[in-house]
């Protein structure tokens, strides 16, 4: 396979702009391997602490030269998707011992559901969240107690959090195992209709409920297209999971296979054998890369504009905005699932699934396939497709065609020729737009702006007809160091009705939009960022806002001199309750959202 020129220059970039960090990322995990804190390094109290907890593995781990893995698990029964944990860490020690090695539950991280904090005050926790759970996952590992990590997350902040805190502890063999996705239920294009019909005033709460509940109705990810199964998407392509485990369903006997040969494979890339998979060297330059690929084919989630280049920074990589766009430019969409069509991602698995895309791309020279991965016949398996067959684990070749053309597609035959991100600069910042999911005649909008500072003022302009015209709706003060940069995932159905009516209409925002974003042209993650002193701060109503994917521009077109004279607005004062007060600290250390977005990564020079 000869890899596709832009793929070879994009990834040359990243290597060179990571020269210096990268370098000195693998020097702290070699000296972390050789004289960091270990067990046969500690001393006898400490190692009986580690082992009080335990009684049917304390005989196995006192031999030091046997593997002790530490479960990170996510787990809660709130959030469906982790829910799918509960059984996982007990189940996980039975095969560990069969394996020949034993396994603890390091700690536990927290797992917010944006989906239950969407359009409320702990909605401004939910970026930080991912900080938070780095934090824990590096306290989890502290110890020095494991000779590798399993990490049981899935969801928006939960995968990215808990990379970026594992990567710190590079020189450790790692797995991501993920639970799979609930089962199809309310198709999500009747859901999105029912959202709507309630923006208008046009169904009850009552209906708008049982709509709600019929789409999110058990245990497993939401079924679609967001920032969660983007996640899982882009660990396939990135060698962290047992190949094809990202949509199995929770509670088959697939799922519980695919679990059961994580551990396997932990055993056996261990540091005491011969074939030692440190996660700080599987998390390469040429996967991160592999990763930005893979969103771009299948319209995954703008969230991960700012998580990839926040878990790339973790392992000493640098990843830009301009990365993503010129990948964009040569990588085709081949995907179409919602909110970029209306398939679902069991529908997406059916067809083909993440295998299908990846040995795609492969076959294009599009990913790179000689990436160290955790699986044991390297990159090549994660385009083939498990299965269980005579009550074993096996790996299948895919047929050559998709299984359903509407929702997956060959490369030489794909739904659009690029990837559908583009980077927008101009006199307001620098902002991404995703616009795969965007009528081509929606590429283009330039109307007056109505400037507000909350999506709730927003809500209510729309119920009072104030916006019922061309406009570009410009929200302000929602990034990382205003607010925490919350989701603005209730803009969505009124902005949908507006265009619905025929109004040309655009969003503009420092802040974030769902994972599950879709029709309306949004201009988002602008920086720098308006609490920041961002010219977003000098917008006024009434101005005219050019934003242009064709061009690549977003403009206030106002004169120079006029818009160079004008002051900016003041912030909001900071909220207070439901904690975000004592996410302060986080605030105001992060940095912009092309470099992740994070406190973590801004004081730690990464």
């Amino acid at each position: 396979m000869t890899l596709h020129a832009e793929l070879a220059a994009v990834t040359d970039r990243v290597i060179e702009a990571s020269k210096e960090r990268r370098k000195a990322y693998l020097e702290l995990i070699r000296r972390e391997r050789e004289n960091g804190v270990d067990r046969p390094r500690l001393g006898c109290a400490n190692l009986a602490h580690g082992y009080a907890g335990t009684d049917e593995q304390r005989d196995q781990m006192k031999d030091s030269r046997r593997m002790n893995v530490g479960i990170v698990t996510a787990y809660n029964d709130m959030l469906s998707a982790h829910a799918t944990y509960y059984r996982y860490p007990e189940q996980m020690k039975v095969w560990a011992l069969q394996a020949g090695i034993t396994a603890q539950v390091a700690g536990g991280v927290p797992a917010m559901c944006d989906g239950v904090t969407q359009g409320y005050p702990g909605m401004e926790l939910s970026l930080f969240s991912r900080d938070t759970i780095a934090l824990s996952t590096a306290v989890a590992l502290s110890h020095g107690m494991f000779e590798g990590a399993a990490l049981l997350g899935i969801c928006d902040k939960i995968v990215p959090g808990l990379l970026m805190g594992a990567l710190r502890f590079g020189h450790l063999p790692m797995v991501m195992i993920p639970g799979g996705p609930m089962r199809s239920g309310l198709p999500n294009k009747e859901k999105a209709r029912v959202r709507e019909l309630y923006a208008e005033g046009k169904a009850s709460r009552e209906e708008l409920l049982e709509a709600e509940i019929a789409a999110y109705h058990g245990k497993g990810t939401c079924t679609f297209y967001g920032t969660a199964n983007s996640n899982q998407m882009m660990m396939e392509a990135m060698g962290l999971h047992v190949p094809g485990a990202a949509f199995a369903n929770p509670g088959t006997k697939l799922r519980q296979e695919l679990t059961r040969e994580a551990v396997q494979r932990l055993a056996q890339i261990g540091w005491e054998g011969d074939d030692y998979r440190p996660v700080g060297e599987v998390v390469d330059e040429r996967a991160i890369v592999n990763a930005a690929v893979v969103l771009l084919a299948t319209g995954g989630s703008t969230n991960h504009l700012i998580h990839l280049p926040a878990i790339a920074r973790s392992a000493g990589i640098v990843l830009d905005w301009e990365d993503f766009d010129r990948l964009s430019k040569v990588v085709p969409l081949i995907t179409r699932v919602y909110p970029n069509g209306s398939a679902d991602v069991n529908m997406f698995e059916d067809a083909g699934g993440p295998p299908f895309v990846i040995r795609e791309l492969t076959k294009a020279g599009l990913l790179h396939n000689d990436i160290l991965t955790i699986a044991e016949k390297g990159f090549a398996a994660y385009g083939t497709k498990p299965a269980i067959e005579d009550d074993k684990l096996v790996w299948n070749e895919l047929p050559e065609k998709s299984g359903d053309d509407a929702v997956v597609r060959t490369v030489d035959n794909p739904f659009w020729h690029e990837g559908g991100f583009r980077i927008l600069a101009g006199n307001l910042g620098r902002a991404c737009i995703k616009i795969s999911a965007v009528e081509e005649d929606r590429w283009i909008i330039e109307a007056p702006a109505r400037v507000f500072s909350d999506q709730q003022a927003v809500q209510d302009a729309f119920k009072a007809g104030e916006l019922d015209r061309d406009v570009v709706v410009v929200v302000r003060f929602q990034g990382p160091k205003a607010n925490g940069m919350p989701e603005l995932h209730k803009l969505t159905p009124p902005l949908g009705v507006l265009q619905n009516r025929g109004f040309r209409v655009a969003l503009v925002t420092d802040g974030r939009m769902s994972g599950a974003s879709g029709k309306v042209p949004c201009a988002i993650h602008t920086s720098p960022e308006a609490k920041g002193g961002g010219p977003l701060g000098k917008v006024r109503d009434g101005d005219i806002i050019r934003v242009d994917a064709v061009a690549g521009t977003l403009e206030a077109k106002v004169p120079a001199a006029e818009w160079d004279a004008r002051e900016l607005a003041p912030a909001p004062a900071e909220a207070m309750g439901t904690g975000r007060e004592i996410f302060a600290l986080m605030r105001h250390g992060a940095n912009e959202a092309e470099q992740g977005a994070s406190a973590l990564l801004a004081e730690s020079g990464l």
